[in-house]
């Protein structure tokens, strides 16, 4: 019996690695695999859905997210959502790696937790996932002692969910507004948005996830771009399909990405997208995407308007589908049931949703 370690869904409710298991776990349903997903957080079985033949909830230790995890005698394999190992040595590990924004971004005792508790992992991995060729590379440079062979990538991909509508009548309307998605730490150069726009007096900033804004963030955007800012919460992803289908564009600029599933999801919805030429971003974006050397603003209001042009629309947004295309849930699924056989010498049933 593979065990699932759901530690992730008391961690985030929103998020790429969230989606990423969720995806992950509607498959192991849809092939009735012989598996269990630990939760640790009852509202948690609601978000990934499922039944209770493959979801056991386990009780919430203090610090439950470092501690090693408590497993079935019949497990057989472990993979964590979140880097963790289980108390058994006994049995064979597999271990996602989603991207070393830590160890890039962050000092202190807060890098050191983090990256202690994910090289543990990494180091007792039977075999390790990467979700891009770029996490990859980070991982063998930051670990040089892993075995090469051992890391394999598998590409996240893009839910169905996301698809070009028409813009109905009785939507709510605002001004032409760029879409950002995601955490607003300044890596993503949140605020070199709010100057892009500064002069774009037509456009909005419209924020998806991340959190509320700070007061900061409040004082920023009603000195830069006052009164032309809102913040949609966390959002249905028939809600967010929405926005990114109404959406001028997607602006991503961010320094560093493990992946970068909203630039798929954008892409999916006929959304241009407006992103940074760093990390994973070329991998996912190939050349469907406006990828900037710099989160300059300068660079930025260039690329803005380039996307209200109407050839150019309809030329990124034709790339963006066929970009979208070759990143699929099923496939990473697939491949993920690979690794799985690799390290069990055990045959899975797969098949497509």
């Amino acid at each position: 019996m593979v065990t699932l370690d759901g530690i992730i869904f008391s961690l985030q409710r929103t998020g790429g690695i969230s989606v990423c298991f969720q995806e992950f776990f509607k498959r192991v349903v849809a092939v009735d695999l012989d598996a269990e997903l630990l939760l640790f957080d009852k509202s948690a079985e609601t978000r990934v859905g499922g039944s209770s033949k493959h979801i056991r909830q386990c009780r919430h230790r203090f610090l439950e997210r470092y501690r090693d995890c408590e497993v079935s005698p019949a497990a057989t394999l472990f993979h964590s959502s979140y880097y963790r190992v289980p108390v058994s040595n006994k049995i064979p590990v597999v271990t996602t790696v989603h991207d070393f924004t830590y160890e890039r971004f962050n000092s202190g005792i807060k890098r050191w937790v983090h990256s202690s508790q994910k090289f543990n992992a990494i180091k007792k991995a039977s075999a390790i996932i990467c979700v891009s060729d770029h996490t990859r590379k980070d991982l063998l440079e930051l670990l040089p002692e892993i075995e090469a062979e051992k890391v394999h990538v598998i590409h996240n991909g893009v839910g169905s969910s996301f698809f070009p509508i028409e813009v109905e009548s009785n939507y709510p309307t605002h001004r032409p507004y760029v879409l950002f998605v995601g955490s607003r730490v300044f890596y993503k150069n949140f605020r070199a948005v709010a100057e892009s726009l500064e002069n774009l007096t037509d456009l909005e900033i419209v924020c998806v996830g991340g959190g509320d804004f700070s007061e900061d963030e409040l004082k920023f955007l009603e000195y830069k771009v006052p009164g032309r800012y809102r913040h949609e919460g966390d959002v249905s992803e028939k809600k967010l399909n929405q926005l990114y289908n109404q959406a001028q564009c997607l602006l991503y600029p961010s320094s560093y990405e493990g992946f970068g599933i909203p630039v798929l999801e954008a892409m999916s919805a006929g959304c241009p997208v407006v992103a940074l030429n760093s990390s994973s971003i070329p991998e996912v974006a190939g050349d469907a995407a406006l990828l900037l050397d710099s989160a300059d603003p300068d660079l930025l209001v260039a690329a803005i308007e380039q996307t209200a042009d109407t050839a150019f629309r309809r030329e990124i947004r034709q790339k963006g589908f066929l970009q979208a295309q070759l990143f699929s849930w099923d496939q990473s699924f697939i491949q993920t049931l690979k690794v799985y056989e690799e390290v069990t010498g055990c045959a899975f049933p797969y098949r497509p949703l």
